[in-house]
């Protein structure tokens, strides 16, 4: 597939140039009202809502294929839920809050106020190109900030719609999006934003974290890992290889939540198999042509898929496929969805993140080597359990650390705007969505209001036997 890098947005000042006119704006109105923030955020759910069709048909462009269901309700869905929820909540959390005040130093009050940051950088992925940019962008616009985005230079025909959509929907110096591939983007990172949000791979993020170290720039990151899928001995096979099969298929497995690996109790692989594939032919059947089913999103990704399968195989693994001939998906930019039993800790499936349609199927001996398995890697994104079990279902909750879980089902953790979406360890750092994506980009700036009548006056100098009898009084206060 044709890959076009557009650097059109960037204009003839450069990305440095345009940081600084938006820096300036932000430090000149350093507080947006509520009805400011409501305007921008309307005008970006407007912006999307009003050219539905030339969003979708740019990113099926540049995937080769994207199913246009999954960008509406993995993408435009998603996106439309949070604007909404913001607009109806931000009045309440731009709200000052008040802080309980010590007995000491009472009759003074305390307040948090929520402040902008300032200018914020966001460099938003190429598996959900519109849900992970205008994600971080309407929670940065309602916190009150300016915005700098740099969309993924492998989906360039969305990138540069999106960059044409915000020059006529924004300001200049409101919101602004930067195009280019990896030159850009480092160069992108070295800026000294406010706060710097990045969705992508943790190698990458390792690199960005450090860009934004040099200037103090504090960084959420949302990365991926291995995400494991835990079924218990109670789990029903049927009903849970039908609800992994859409997770781990949703795009084609290109998301960052997706099941990466699957656990069953041994002895019950064979039954989980013939579950899974069956569900994969209700919902896709077995023609590459099927338009239900992603590509993926360029060549170079899809020979890594393959590489994947080949290297397992290579060492004694056995793939199942769940569609009749996988030959007939050779030519096709679509990579056909298959399982990989037998696999050992060396093989490649076992040690990368697969970000694609390849499940590996692991047989344990139950919840002690369920748990172990999982603390045996790095700490995931996500995390799955299938069972009816509460008391095995809260022994694993427990036990293991992931950056989120969704109980009898995948993905499903997050979609939901009253609960933080973030990772943990090497999966990522710090969290958005609603009420966590307003306070991820404020400042918590504490208040204290000192009142005219107030003993604090008594505690300065010159120090004497007054100043002893307040202090011992504070302390029986303390």
């Amino acid at each position: 597939m044709d890959q076009i890098v557009s650097t059109t947005s960037i204009g003839p000042e450069g990305p440095e140039a345009t940081f600084a006119r938006l820096r300036a704006a932000s430090r000149r109105a350093p507080y947006p009202s509520l009805e400011e923030r409501r305007d921008r955020l309307t005008r970006l759910l407007a912006l999307m809502n009003d050219n539905a069709g030339a969003i979708e048909a740019a990113i099926s462009a540049d995937f080769g294929h994207r199913c246009v269901q999954e960008t509406r309700l993995a993408e435009a869905f998603v996106v439309e839920a949070g604007i909404k929820h913001t607009l109806r909540h931000l009045k309440r959390w731009m709200k000052p809050r008040r802080v309980a005040t010590e007995l000491a130093f009472l009759p003074g009050r305390n307040r948090l106020m929520a402040q902008p940051l300032g200018l914020v950088g966001v460099v938003a992925p190429w598996n959900y190109p519109l849900q992970l940019t205008l994600g971080p962008i309407s929670a940065a616009l309602a916190a009150g900030n300016r915005v700098m985005v740099k969309p993924s230079e492998l989906t360039p025909r969305f990138s540069a719609l999106l960059g044409e959509l915000v020059a006529k929907s924004f300001r200049d110096d409101e919101l602004v999006v930067i195009q280019g591939g990896p030159e850009v983007a480092a160069a992108f990172t070295a800026l000294p934003f406010d706060h710097l949000l990045f969705t992508g791979s943790t190698r990458v993020g390792r690199m960005v974290a450090e860009a934004a170290a040099k200037n103090l720039t504090p960084v959420t990151l949302e990365l991926g890992g291995k995400s494991p899928v835990i079924l218990d001995a109670s789990a029903d096979i049927a009903e849970a290889a039908a609800r992994i099969a859409f997770g781990k298929l949703l795009n084609s497995g290109q998301t960052c939540v997706a099941p990466d690996y699957v656990m069953v109790p041994k002895g019950r692989e064979q039954a989980f198999v013939a579950a899974f594939r069956a569900a994969v032919g209700k919902l896709y059947g077995d023609d590459p042509s099927n338009p239900d089913y992603t590509a993926i999103v360029c060549a170079a990704h899809r020979a890594r898929h393959q590489a994947l399968v080949d290297d397992a195989v290579a060492k004694g693994a056995k793939v199942v496929w769940a569609v009749g001939d996988p030959a007939r998906w050779s030519n096709s930019a679509k990579f056909p969805p298959c399982l990989v039993l037998d696999t050992t800790p060396e093989m490649r499936v076992r040690q990368e993140e697969i970000f694609g349609p390849i499940l590996p199927v692991l047989g344990v001996s139950g919840p002690d080597e369920a748990i172990a398995t999982v603390l045996a890697d790095e700490r995931p994104l996500a995390l799955y359990w299938f069972g009816t079990d509460a008391a095995a279902r809260d022994r694993v909750m427990i036990e293991t650390v992931a950056g989120g879980v969704t109980v009898n089902d995948c993905l499903y953790h997050l979609a939901q705007e009253n609960q933080p979406f973030g990772g943990v360890g090497a999966s990522g750092m710090g969290a958005y969505h609603g009420e966590w994506g307003f306070r991820t980009f404020s400042h918590a700036k504490p208040i204290f209001h000192r009142p005219d009548l107030s003993g604090l006056g008594l505690m300065r100098p010159p120090y004497g036997r007054l100043f002893d009898r307040m202090l011992a009084a504070l302390r029986r206060f303390a």
